[in-house]
C-alpha cells in the first residue's frame, strides 16, 4: 500500500547514492549533497519522454524555478526512475537549464520512499509516482501526491503535483510570470541577443524555430511582423531584441564579490 502524505511529512528523505553526469562525466551525489542545510523543491514523474511529463510537468517548473528561487527555494530538483543519460539528453531537448535533473535508475530514493508503482502492464516497468515536495534540511515540509489506481496502470493523474501548487504553498502572494515564447531564425543575431537578454534575467522561455512550416509569410499572420525574432508573453506581443531588452528592463547586477 502506498503511503499517503500525512505519513511522509516531517520525515527525512531516504539516504541513497545517485548515479548521474555532469560534463560529459559520471557522477555520484548523494542525498546529503541534494538537501542538508537547504530548502529544495522535487517534483517526480513517471519518465522522461513521456506526454505529460514533457509537455505540462517539467516545462512549468522549468518556468517559475527562478521565481521559487526568489522565495528561498536553494534547488528545483526533477527526479525519475531513468537512466542518467536519458535525463540529461531531456533535459536538453526541453531547454529545462533552471532544473537540477536527478536520475533515480535503479529506483532506490523512489522505493525508499515508498513511491515505487507497477506500471509493467503498460511496458514501463517499476516507476515513480507522480509527486512534488518542499524538502527543508533534508526533512519532507509538505508533499503534493497524485492518485494512483493499481488497477489502472495507464491513468496518469496530474492534479496537485503541479508548479502552480507548489508556488502558491512556498509564497501565497507571489504571481506567476506569463510564458514568453519566441519566434526564432537559426543563425539569426537579434535571436542571440533576444534569447541572452531572457536568460540574463532568469526569464524561462519556448523557442520556436524557423522550420518549414514556420516561415516569414507565418511569423507575419502571427505578430504583423517579418523580422526576426517575435516574443510573446503571456500572448501579447513584445517585439524584437530591442522591444525585449526594453520590457523586461536591466539584467539583476551581479552580487559584489568585494564586499563578501
Amino acid at each position: 500500500m502506498l503511503p499517503n502524505a500525512a505519513s511522509l511529512e516531517g520525515k527525512p528523505v531516504p539516504r541513497v547514492t545517485f548515479k548521474t553526469r555532469s560534463g560529459g562525466q559520471a557522477r555520484d551525489v548523494d542525498s546529503d549533497a541534494l538537501f542538508k542545510g537547504k530548502t529544495v523543491v522535487v517534483f517526480a514523474l513517471p519518465g522522461a519522454y513521456t506526454p505529460t511529463c514533457s509537455t505540462a510537468h517539467l516545462p512549468r517548473f522549468n518556468e517559475l524555478a527562478q521565481l521559487m528561487r526568489r522565495e528561498g527555494v536553494d534547488d528545483v530538483i526533477c527526479i525519475s526512475v531513468n537512466d542518467a543519460f536519458v535525463m540529461d539528453e531531456w533535459r536538453r531537448g526541453q531547454e529545462a537549464e533552471h532544473i537540477n535533473m536527478i536520475p533515480d535508475g535503479n529506483g532506490e530514493f523512489t522505493e525508499a520512499m515508498g513511491l515505487l508503482v507497477d506500471k509493467r502492464a503498460v511496458g514501463l516497468g517499476q516507476r515513480s509516482l507522480r509527486y512534488s515536495m518542499l524538502v527543508r534540511d533534508g526533512i519532507i515540509d509538505k508533499i503534493f501526491l497524485e492518485d494512483y489506481d493499481e488497477n489502472d496502470p495507464e491513468a496518469d493523474p496530474f492534479e496537485v503535483s503541479d508548479a502552480d501548487t507548489m508556488l502558491r504553498y512556498i509564497a501565497p502572494e507571489a504571481r506567476a510570470p506569463e510564458p514568453v515564447v519566441m519566434f526564432s531564425k537559426p543563425g539569426c543575431p537579434f535571436c542571440a541577443r533576444a534569447k541572452a537578454v531572457l536568460k540574463a534575467r532568469g526569464i524561462a522561455f519556448t523557442d520556436i524555430s524557423q522550420d518549414s512550416k514556420i516561415n516569414t509569410s507565418v511569423l507575419r499572420a502571427v505578430s504583423g511582423g517579418t523580422t526576426w525574432p517575435q516574443v510573446f508573453e503571456g500572448g501579447r506581443l513584445i517585439g524584437g531584441a530591442e522591444e525585449v531588452a526594453a520590457y523586461f528592463g536591466p539584467a539583476p547586477s551581479a552580487p559584489d564579490s568585494a564586499a563578501a
